[in-house]
């Protein structure tokens, strides 16, 4: 363990890291002993807005403040980079990168496009794609920015359905997954939601070469107002996806499903008890390290859910209030609420919906 500190902290000394910008001698000596990382947005109490970079404690290790309120992130490994994506409807992108002593890199949407808040990277991390909204005609579409030209906005490919939001870069390293919530918006009606009697949430893989639609997969008609939302992909190649039911309270119905080769697009079903305790919202999901226990966060009833994948049976459900990201950490899971929590950590500041790895 000696020699990795000393390492990273020679390496810390001589890099000028962009993601640890203004790091205190407290922050250095936190990234010292830290094996993994992460990154939430956040606001603070005078209502300004930031991203973070946290240690596997919790603790603050960096803050960077954001043009406005932050939501999802995308991250390349193999390129180093980290972007902070605006919320719904918000235009902007932060990249900061932690192998360049260079400024963060802020870039936009053209001027009738808006970021849906997520994104994901090629694999060589020179491609970034990011669900976007074309919001005079309601498409949506994946705006593809090249991350060794400044993110120049390169192209765009349609997601194949209305109100893409989070997307996954499956292990083929070439398909995309695209989470269609199905929800027709416009940035002057704010986030108001315009077609919910007729909302259509889809998944879609999407051929990134060709920028083809592969496969399209809908929940049954029953289920139209499921907004299939967040995703994660265990170690199967299984995705998991969580859904925010835009029904009536009183239906009974799930708020998982499942999209495998052999079924195509499942619901998951849950025990009553544990469907009841849960709500019909999830906020977050993640794959464990482990590539078998899903996690799912539900903000609204306050708890945190874990499944086995290969079963589909729940493992447990913990009481979380107003806890909605969630992300893989050596020993299970680590997660934040908007009550100032994060991991066994607890800050002057709400955290938002979502935490990335590092």
């Amino acid at each position: 363990m000696t020699r990795i500190v000393l390492e990273r902290r020679t390496f810390l000394a001589g890099a000028g890291l962009a993601w640890l910008f203004g790091l205190t001698p407290a922050g250095a000596e936190r990234l010292a002993r830290s094996e993994l990382l992460f990154a939430s947005a956040y606001m603070d109490p005078q209502g300004a807005y930031g991203v973070a970079i946290l240690d596997d404690g919790g603790a603050i290790v960096s803050a960077h403040l954001l043009p406005g309120r932050g939501h999802g992130f995308a991250t390349a490994t193999a390129a180093q980079w980290l972007v902070a994506f605006a919320r719904r409807p918000g235009n902007f992108a932060v990249a900061l990168n932690k192998a360049r002593a260079a400024e963060p890199v802020a870039f936009h949407t053209p001027e009738d496009r808006h970021f849906y808040g997520h994104g994901a990277f090629s694999p060589d991390g020179k491609l970034l794609y990011a669900a976007e909204n074309a919001f005079e005609s309601g498409d949506g579409v994946i705006g593809i920015y090249d991350a060794t030209s400044g993110f120049s906005r390169i192209g765009e490919v349609p997601s194949h359905g209305i109100g893409p939001h989070e997307i996954v870069l499956m292990p083929d390293g070439r398909t995309l997954c695209v989470a269609n919530g199905g929800i027709r918006t416009h940035p002057d009606q704010g986030r108001e939601k315009l077609n919910l009697p007729t909302m259509a949430p889809s998944i879609a893989l999407i051929d990134t070469a060709t920028g083809s639609l592969l496969l399209s997969h809908a929940l049954p008609e029953r289920l139209h107002r499921l907004s299939l939302r967040h995703m994660a992909v265990d170690g199967a190649s299984r995705v998991w996806i969580g859904g925010q039911y835009e029904g009536d309270v009183m239906d009974d119905v799930p708020v998982l499903a499942r999209l495998d080769q052999e079924q195509g697009l499942v619901s998951v079903d849950l025990p009553g008890d544990v469907a009841t305790a849960f709500g019909k919202y999830a906020g977050s999901v993640a794959i464990g390290n482990d590539g078998v226990t899903l996690a799912v966060a539900s903000p609204k009833s306050g708890v945190v859910l874990t499944l086995d994948t290969r079963t589909g049976q729940p493992l447990d459900l913990e009481s979380a209030p107003r806890t909605c990201g969630i992300q893989a950490r050596a020993d299970g899971f680590i997660s934040s609420s908007e009550l100032g929590r994060f991991g066994t950590s607890t800050h002057d500041r709400a955290w938002d919906n979502h935490i990335a790895a590092l």
